[in-house]
Protein backbone atom coordinates (compact mmCIF):
# COMPACT_ATOMS: atom_id res chain seq x y z
CA UNK A 1 0.00 0.00 0.00
CA UNK A 2 1.39 3.39 -1.00
CA UNK A 3 2.35 5.79 1.75
CA UNK A 4 1.60 9.53 1.75
CA UNK A 5 5.27 10.09 0.85
CA UNK A 6 4.94 7.74 -2.12
CA UNK A 7 1.87 9.62 -3.33
CA UNK A 8 3.65 12.97 -3.00
CA UNK A 9 6.55 11.51 -4.95
CA UNK A 10 4.22 10.39 -7.73
CA UNK A 11 2.60 13.83 -7.86
CA UNK A 12 6.05 15.41 -7.96
CA UNK A 13 6.96 13.18 -10.89
CA UNK A 14 3.81 14.24 -12.70
CA UNK A 15 4.79 17.87 -12.24
CA UNK A 16 8.34 17.35 -13.49
CA UNK A 17 7.48 16.19 -16.98
CA UNK A 18 9.61 18.81 -18.69
CA UNK A 19 12.68 20.87 -17.94
CA UNK A 20 10.75 24.03 -18.77
CA UNK A 21 7.06 24.74 -18.05
CA UNK A 22 4.59 23.89 -20.81
CA UNK A 23 0.90 24.76 -20.60
CA UNK A 24 -0.26 21.60 -22.37
CA UNK A 25 1.64 19.38 -19.96
CA UNK A 26 0.30 21.48 -17.10
CA UNK A 27 -3.27 20.82 -18.14
CA UNK A 28 -2.76 17.07 -18.19
CA UNK A 29 -0.57 16.95 -15.08
CA UNK A 30 -2.99 18.97 -12.98
CA UNK A 31 -5.89 16.67 -13.76
CA UNK A 32 -3.87 13.48 -13.48
CA UNK A 33 -2.43 14.59 -10.14
CA UNK A 34 -5.96 15.22 -8.89
CA UNK A 35 -7.01 11.77 -10.06
CA UNK A 36 -4.00 10.24 -8.31
CA UNK A 37 -4.75 12.10 -5.11
CA UNK A 38 -8.36 10.94 -5.23
CA UNK A 39 -7.49 7.31 -5.95
CA UNK A 40 -5.12 6.94 -3.00
CA UNK A 41 -7.34 8.75 -0.55
CA UNK A 42 -10.12 6.40 -1.50
CA UNK A 43 -7.91 3.34 -1.08
CA UNK A 44 -6.16 4.21 2.16
CA UNK A 45 -8.05 5.86 4.99
CA UNK A 46 -4.83 6.36 6.94
CA UNK A 47 -3.83 9.30 4.72
CA UNK A 48 -6.19 11.46 6.73
CA UNK A 49 -6.46 9.43 9.93
CA UNK A 50 -2.77 8.81 10.60
CA UNK A 51 -0.90 12.02 11.22
CA UNK A 52 -2.84 14.35 8.96
CA UNK A 53 -4.57 16.42 11.59
CA UNK A 54 -2.26 19.44 11.53
CA UNK A 55 -3.66 22.42 9.63
CA UNK A 56 -1.04 24.42 7.70
CA UNK A 57 -1.77 28.10 7.07
CA UNK A 58 0.99 29.97 5.27
CA UNK A 59 2.00 31.92 2.19
CA UNK A 60 4.15 30.29 -0.51
CA UNK A 61 6.28 33.08 -1.99
CA UNK A 62 4.19 33.81 -5.11
CA UNK A 63 3.21 37.47 -5.33
CA UNK A 64 0.89 39.41 -7.61
CA UNK A 65 -0.55 42.90 -8.02
CA UNK A 66 -3.98 44.16 -9.08
CA UNK A 67 -2.55 45.11 -12.48
CA UNK A 68 -0.85 41.79 -13.18
CA UNK A 69 -2.33 39.22 -10.86
CA UNK A 70 -6.12 38.91 -10.93
CA UNK A 71 -5.70 35.60 -12.77
CA UNK A 72 -3.12 34.45 -10.19
CA UNK A 73 -5.61 34.86 -7.36
CA UNK A 74 -8.30 33.08 -9.37
CA UNK A 75 -5.92 30.21 -10.17
CA UNK A 76 -5.09 29.78 -6.49
CA UNK A 77 -8.79 29.63 -5.59
CA UNK A 78 -9.62 27.08 -8.29
CA UNK A 79 -6.74 24.75 -7.45
CA UNK A 80 -7.23 25.04 -3.68
CA UNK A 81 -10.90 24.14 -3.89
CA UNK A 82 -10.07 21.09 -6.00
CA UNK A 83 -7.33 19.83 -3.67
CA UNK A 84 -9.06 19.99 -0.28
CA UNK A 85 -7.63 23.41 0.64
CA UNK A 86 -8.60 27.07 0.65
CA UNK A 87 -6.61 29.94 -0.85
CA UNK A 88 -5.65 33.07 1.08
CA UNK A 89 -3.68 36.19 0.26
CA UNK A 90 -1.51 38.30 2.50
CA UNK A 91 -1.30 42.04 1.89
CA UNK A 92 0.89 44.33 3.95
CA UNK A 93 -0.41 47.84 4.50
CA UNK A 94 0.97 50.17 1.84
CA UNK A 95 2.37 47.38 -0.33
CA UNK A 96 1.35 47.09 -3.99
CA UNK A 97 1.56 43.31 -4.10
CA UNK A 98 -0.19 40.48 -2.28
CA UNK A 99 1.29 37.06 -1.53
CA UNK A 100 -0.62 33.87 -2.28
CA UNK A 101 -1.08 31.27 0.43
CA UNK A 102 -3.14 28.22 1.32
CA UNK A 103 -4.84 26.63 4.30
CA UNK A 104 -5.05 22.86 4.38
CA UNK A 105 -4.16 19.67 6.19
CA UNK A 106 -0.46 18.93 6.03
CA UNK A 107 -0.47 16.48 3.09
CA UNK A 108 -3.16 18.36 1.16
CA UNK A 109 -1.25 21.63 1.60
CA UNK A 110 1.96 20.10 0.22
CA UNK A 111 0.18 18.76 -2.88
CA UNK A 112 -1.84 21.94 -3.43
CA UNK A 113 1.25 24.16 -3.18
CA UNK A 114 3.18 21.99 -5.61
CA UNK A 115 0.39 21.88 -8.17
CA UNK A 116 -0.35 25.61 -7.93
CA UNK A 117 3.29 26.56 -8.42
CA UNK A 118 3.55 24.29 -11.43
CA UNK A 119 0.39 25.77 -12.98
CA UNK A 120 1.56 29.31 -12.17
CA UNK A 121 4.93 28.68 -13.83
CA UNK A 122 3.26 27.23 -16.91
CA UNK A 123 0.88 30.17 -17.38
CA UNK A 124 3.70 32.62 -16.66
CA UNK A 125 5.84 30.90 -19.27
CA UNK A 126 3.16 31.41 -21.92
CA UNK A 127 2.71 35.02 -20.81
CA UNK A 128 6.43 35.61 -21.34
CA UNK A 129 6.12 34.14 -24.84
CA UNK A 130 3.19 36.48 -25.56
CA UNK A 131 5.15 39.46 -24.24
CA UNK A 132 8.18 38.69 -26.37
CA UNK A 133 6.20 38.08 -29.55
CA UNK A 134 3.79 41.00 -29.38
CA UNK A 135 6.16 43.59 -27.92
CA UNK A 136 8.29 43.25 -31.04
CA UNK A 137 5.25 43.42 -33.32
CA UNK A 138 3.80 46.46 -31.56
CA UNK A 139 7.14 48.26 -31.56
CA UNK A 140 7.41 47.73 -35.30
CA UNK A 141 3.96 49.25 -35.72
CA UNK A 142 4.80 52.14 -33.38
CA UNK A 143 1.91 51.39 -30.99
CA UNK A 144 3.72 49.56 -28.19
CA UNK A 145 2.27 49.99 -24.71
CA UNK A 146 3.04 47.96 -21.55
CA UNK A 147 -0.67 48.18 -20.71
CA UNK A 148 -1.63 46.41 -23.94
CA UNK A 149 0.85 43.61 -23.21
CA UNK A 150 -0.52 43.20 -19.67
CA UNK A 151 -4.03 42.95 -21.07
CA UNK A 152 -2.91 40.19 -23.45
CA UNK A 153 -1.25 38.25 -20.62
CA UNK A 154 -4.16 38.71 -18.21
CA UNK A 155 -6.72 37.66 -20.81
CA UNK A 156 -4.72 34.50 -21.47
CA UNK A 157 -4.32 33.79 -17.74
CA UNK A 158 -8.01 34.25 -17.09
CA UNK A 159 -8.87 31.98 -20.02
CA UNK A 160 -6.57 29.26 -18.67
CA UNK A 161 -8.23 29.47 -15.26
CA UNK A 162 -11.74 29.26 -16.69
CA UNK A 163 -10.73 26.37 -18.94
CA UNK A 164 -9.07 24.50 -16.09
CA UNK A 165 -12.12 24.93 -13.90
CA UNK A 166 -14.30 23.59 -16.70
CA UNK A 167 -12.00 20.56 -16.94
CA UNK A 168 -12.33 19.96 -13.20
CA UNK A 169 -16.12 20.16 -13.47
CA UNK A 170 -16.10 17.67 -16.34
CA UNK A 171 -13.80 15.35 -14.41
CA UNK A 172 -16.13 15.59 -11.41
CA UNK A 173 -19.17 14.76 -13.54
CA UNK A 174 -17.41 11.70 -14.90
CA UNK A 175 -16.32 10.62 -11.40
CA UNK A 176 -19.03 11.80 -9.03
CA UNK A 177 -17.38 9.99 -6.14
CA UNK A 178 -14.64 12.69 -6.20
CA UNK A 179 -16.99 15.01 -4.35
CA UNK A 180 -16.72 13.24 -1.01
CA UNK A 181 -13.02 12.39 -1.16
CA UNK A 182 -11.89 15.84 -2.31
CA UNK A 183 -14.16 17.85 -0.01
CA UNK A 184 -12.41 20.43 2.16
CA UNK A 185 -12.01 18.97 5.69
CA UNK A 186 -13.93 20.69 8.52
CA UNK A 187 -10.65 21.52 10.31
CA UNK A 188 -9.67 23.66 7.33
CA UNK A 189 -13.06 25.36 7.11
CA UNK A 190 -12.82 26.20 10.81
CA UNK A 191 -9.35 27.69 10.31
CA UNK A 192 -10.55 29.76 7.36
CA UNK A 193 -13.45 31.12 9.42
CA UNK A 194 -10.90 32.65 11.80
CA UNK A 195 -9.15 34.62 9.02
CA UNK A 196 -10.47 38.15 8.36
CA UNK A 197 -12.08 38.26 4.93
CA UNK A 198 -10.38 40.45 2.31
CA UNK A 199 -12.60 43.35 1.32
CA UNK A 200 -13.34 44.31 -2.26
CA UNK A 201 -12.28 42.74 -5.53
CA UNK A 202 -8.68 42.18 -6.53
CA UNK A 203 -8.25 43.70 -9.95
CA UNK A 204 -10.28 43.03 -13.07
CA UNK A 205 -9.52 41.55 -16.48
CA UNK A 206 -10.96 42.81 -19.76
CA UNK A 207 -11.61 40.15 -22.39
CA UNK A 208 -13.61 42.05 -24.99
CA UNK A 209 -12.55 42.91 -28.54
CA UNK A 210 -9.06 41.80 -29.59
CA UNK A 211 -8.40 40.42 -26.11
CA UNK A 212 -10.88 37.60 -26.72
CA UNK A 213 -8.39 35.73 -28.91
CA UNK A 214 -5.95 35.53 -25.97
CA UNK A 215 -8.70 34.51 -23.57
CA UNK A 216 -9.86 31.80 -25.98
CA UNK A 217 -6.31 30.48 -26.35
CA UNK A 218 -5.98 30.29 -22.58
CA UNK A 219 -9.34 28.56 -22.24
CA UNK A 220 -8.35 26.02 -24.88
CA UNK A 221 -5.05 25.30 -23.11
CA UNK A 222 -6.77 24.96 -19.75
CA UNK A 223 -9.69 22.80 -20.79
CA UNK A 224 -8.36 20.23 -23.26
CA UNK A 225 -7.74 16.92 -21.59
CA UNK A 226 -7.56 13.40 -22.90
CA UNK A 227 -7.81 11.03 -19.90
CA UNK A 228 -6.29 8.24 -22.00
CA UNK A 229 -3.08 10.20 -22.47
CA UNK A 230 -0.06 8.57 -20.78
CA UNK A 231 1.84 11.32 -19.05
CA UNK A 232 4.95 9.22 -18.61
CA UNK A 233 6.08 7.37 -21.70
CA UNK A 234 6.23 3.65 -21.07
CA UNK A 235 4.42 3.83 -17.73
CA UNK A 236 1.33 4.91 -15.90
CA UNK A 237 0.11 5.56 -12.38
Amino acid sequence: MASARDIRGAVAKLLALAESPNQNEAREALLKARELMFTHKLREEDVHSAGQTKVIKQTIGVKCTKATGAWVLLLSNIIAENYCCRAIRSHLYGAKSSEIGFVGLEYDFAVCEQIFKYAYDCVSSECKRIRKKYKKALLEEGIYSPKIIRQMENAYGLGFCVGLEAAYVKQGEEHQEYGLVLATPPEVLNAIAEIPESKGSYGSIAIGGWRKAFHDKGFDDGSKFDPSTKLVQGGSY
